[in-house]
């Protein structure tokens, strides 16, 4: 039944989160409405930031697909005023987990083709034409990382800041598959100097 897939899809994920997000259940009694945490890698435009999400189950998943929608304000190309996301194709073999992936790569890495966001999607072009020099895009998003910070203060939550908070059991996206988190932010050196929870090492940690 779907109550139980999404119990063990639930225990998993606590177990073994993915990395930079929580999930819990709005009401301990109802399975088919989780909220998720999101928090802003480090060393990125999203640093420090606390973003809230509900997934909301249809009770034939994993045959139909759950919603998911950002609670927080977000200003991204592929990111609908009311928090929702498009309308992907969806296959039953997929899960909260892979959902959460595309979740990241989806802020990775916005696709200005199709856009939700018109506003955002040509601001964000101007930014990666710009290579940088255009700020707008990503004052916005700092503004609106700081702006989360009352949320995190009200829920209690303590933000990760560092690497090794960061990383858990699973790997971040490389720095070069993850345009917007990494250009222009920080010098090359500061990147690759804190970078060593994104590389080759399977132990999710930072290197003494």
């Amino acid at each position: 039944s779907s109550q139980k897939a999404l119990l063990l899809e639930l225990k998993g994920l606590q177990e073994e989160p993915v990395e930079g997000f929580r999930v819990t259940l709005v009401d301990e009694g109802d399975l088919y409405n989780w909220e998720v945490a999101i928090f802003g890698p480090p060393n990125t435009y999203y640093e420090g930031g606390y973003f809230k999400a509900r997934l909301k189950f249809p009770i034939d998943y994993p045959y139909s697909p759950p919603a998911f929608r950002f609670l927080t304000k977000m200003w991204h190309p592929n990111i609908y005023e009311s928090g929702e996301l498009p309308s992907e194709r969806w296959n039953p073999t997929q899960n909260v987990r892979t959902i959460l992936l595309s979740v990241i790569s989806l802020l990775n890495e916005p696709n200005t083709f199709s856009p939700a966001n018109v506003d955002a999607s040509v601001m964000y072009r101007k930014w990666k034409e710009s290579r940088g020099r255009d700020r707008e895009y990503t004052d916005i998003i700092r503004k609106q990382v700081l702006g989360t910070k009352v949320d995190a203060e009200r829920d209690g939550v303590k933000v990760p800041t560092t690497l090794a908070e960061y990383c858990v059991k699973t790997k971040a996206p490389a720095p070069d598959e993850a345009d917007l988190f990494y250009d222009d932010y920080y010098e090359d050196g500061e990147v690759e100097a804190a970078d060593s929870c994104f590389g080759d090492d399977d132990s999710g940690t930072e290197d003494s």
